[in-house]
């Protein structure tokens, strides 16, 4: 009987909270599965509930109460009879029913009770909004954090690409310098040997002393050195959005190789079409060239092209 009594009492507490949430505008499967999943704890104990799972997947679905072993075994009409002799039981067993039922409210009092719980939820929502505000500033913070050491990075290797880049063009033109300076060399060598041989003038033993050719230093001794052959071609890129890529390729690879690499790495758009080009001298790149090598199209040992739309 004494079971029997509480699970009366707490029909009548879940119909109480239940209510409530009713009369506030939840809808009914919302509010049957807050009350029973916090235990019917009280009217801030649901809603607190709701509010923060509001966004389950099931949560319009109709909720349906756990079925317990007991009431399985008691389904043969057990109940029936117990509720009916509540009605003559002894005056201890009546005061503990009426103890269990609650006085039913007035409308003022539901009224009072609406909109205290209303503004609960006012005040709720308006906490969960600035916390939400407050999480969406830090992950906006963390973002162009992100976007700002991202952005120093690109900076920092791109700045690098173009000091290897002037090193290595400083480094060809003092090359081509040596060696315009050893050809000039040869030239004025030949010259003075030419005068001392065919210049004439005294006597045979001097003719042919003069003839003697003048002692070569070590270093201007031998033909003049060949140009150096690079096998190796630093390449960078344009991009459309006016970024660069930079990348070192071998020097008898064909210009579709770096097409290849442009479409993998840079940021052009998926079936953007695209072409490549040569700034200085202005030189479009055909289908055909794409089969040349690197070397052939002069652009060993290094080159600018720039991504054009096609």
């Amino acid at each position: 009987m004494t079971a029997t009594l509480d699970h009366a009492a707490l029909k009548m507490a879940d119909l109480s909270t239940l209510e409530s949430l009713l009369e506030m505008g939840f809808d009914r499967n919302r509010a049957e599965r807050a009350v029973a999943s916090t235990g019917n704890q009280g009217i801030e104990q649901a809603m607190d509930w709701l509010m923060e799972h509001e966004n389950d997947p099931d949560i319009d679905e109709p909720y349906k109460a756990p079925v317990l072993e007991g009431l399985d075994k008691d389904q043969s009409g057990t109940q029936e009879p117990l509720l009916g002799d509540t009605a003559g039981v002894a005056s201890g067993e009546g005061s503990q029913i009426g103890e269990a039922v609650r006085k039913p409210m007035t409308e003022e009092e539901k009224q009072q009770q609406v909109k205290r719980l209303e503004e609960l939820m006012r005040a709720k929502q308006a906490e969960r909004r600035e916390r939400e505000r407050a999480e969406e500033l830090e992950k906006e913070k963390q973002r162009r954090k992100q976007g700002q050491e991202l952005q120093q990075i690109r900076n920092r290797l791109q700045d690098d690409d173009m000091r290897k880049l002037t090193e290595l063009r400083q480094r060809e033109k003092m090359e081509d310098k040596l060696a315009r300076q050893r050809v000039k060399d040869k030239i004025a060598r030949d010259r003075e040997e030419r005068a001392q041989k065919f210049g004439g003038g005294g006597t045979s033993s001097t003719s042919t002393t003069s003839v003697q050719p003048s002692p070569l230093s070590p270093t201007t001794q031998g033909p003049p050195p060949i140009k150096k052959e690079y096998d190796e071609s630093r390449i960078q890129v344009r991009l459309l959005d006016g970024s660069t890529i930079t990348a070192v390729f071998k020097a008898q690879e064909p210009l579709a190789a770096v097409r290849v690499y442009v479409q993998v790495n840079g940021n052009t758009p998926e079936g953007q079409d695209f072409t490549l080009l040569s700034p200085y001298p202005r030189h479009v790149y055909t289908d055909m060239d794409m089969e040349k090598p690197l070397k052939e199209l002069g652009l060993v040992p290094s080159a600018v092209l720039v991504v054009t739309k096609k």
